[in-house]
């Protein structure tokens, strides 16, 4: 990396002065689009969905925990797989840490993914995780919320992620996030879902690359989190990350049999 254009102190200030600016000027944009978001509408959830938690059965209203917000990231871990998305894997240890600030204001943080609970809690013992995790097997909540997409899904023609229409693609799970509200009288709303890279300021090492000079160095293939995150116990064990978020271990690796059967 050559370095850029060399100046004196003074000219350094004057610089930096002028980009604070544009910085302030999109700190500004910013609280505004929070607060139109906040206005944007809601819509009542009408059906009843139900999770295989470590508390047993529960319902969607169960999950609040007693809070009026609830927060639910929609995890890639689907039926089958040993380990999940390295992307959805990234963002929950940055909300690891943040839990107790979240549940002192009256927020709870939920991830629900369609593999079974066994499967999920294998997962999160061996990633040292706290935060409640639940399963939707056999139900309908994941379908729903368009983050996955079984065969049936496929048959049925065109699915839709992230508020457009897009071909049949291959059977598979999406990430996202998904933001309810309940009422005093028990109704709960859905009040905003975020998917992509909407909830990319979740991430607060790509906000700390990005005041680097290299910032976030993806170069490819992928030119995304995919070309260099990796599962927090998998930094020193090669391979790679697939298209779809999922870790492929070298093929002289032992495990190289299991990352087989994550992709089928």
């Amino acid at each position: 990396m050559q370095p850029n254009r060399i100046v004196s102190q003074d000219e350094w200030f004057a610089a930096h002065a002028q980009h604070l600016v544009k910085e302030k000027e999109l700190t500004r944009l910013r609280d505004q689009l929070r607060a139109v978001r906040r206005e944007l509408p809601w819509v009542k959830i009408e059906k009843n969905y139900n999770f295989d938690t470590s508390n047993g059965k529960q319902a969607l209203t169960d999950l609040f925990a007693g809070r009026s917000q609830l927060v639910v990231k929609h995890f890639m871990l689907g039926p089958g797989w040993k380990e999940g998305c390295v992307g959805c894997s990234f963002e929950v240890d940055h909300i690891e840490r943040a839990l107790v600030h979240l549940e002192h204001h009256d927020v709870t943080f939920v991830a629900i993914s369609r593999a079974p609970l066994p499967e999920i809690e294998a997962f999160k013992k061996r990633m040292g995780w706290r935060f409640t995790w639940v399963s939707s097997y056999g139900s309908d909540f994941n379908s729903d919320f368009h983050v996955s997409f079984t065969r049936d899904d496929l048959v049925k023609g065109p699915t839709y992620y992230n508020y457009r229409v897009r071909e049949a693609q291959d059977e598979g799970e999406a990430s996202g996030f998904t933001v309810f509200y309940k009422d005093e009288a028990g109704s709960i709303y859905r009040t905003f879902s975020s998917y992509a890279r909407g909830a990319e300021e979740l991430l607060g090492t790509y906000m700390m690359l990005d005041l680097t000079p290299k910032g976030r160095n993806e170069t490819g293939p992928n030119h995304n989190l995919t070309d260099w995150v990796r599962h927090h116990d998998k930094y020193d064990a090669g391979g790679f990350v697939d298209r779809t978020g999922r870790y492929v271990a070298p093929q002289d690796s032992a495990c190289c049999h299991e990352a087989k059967e994550n992709r089928s």
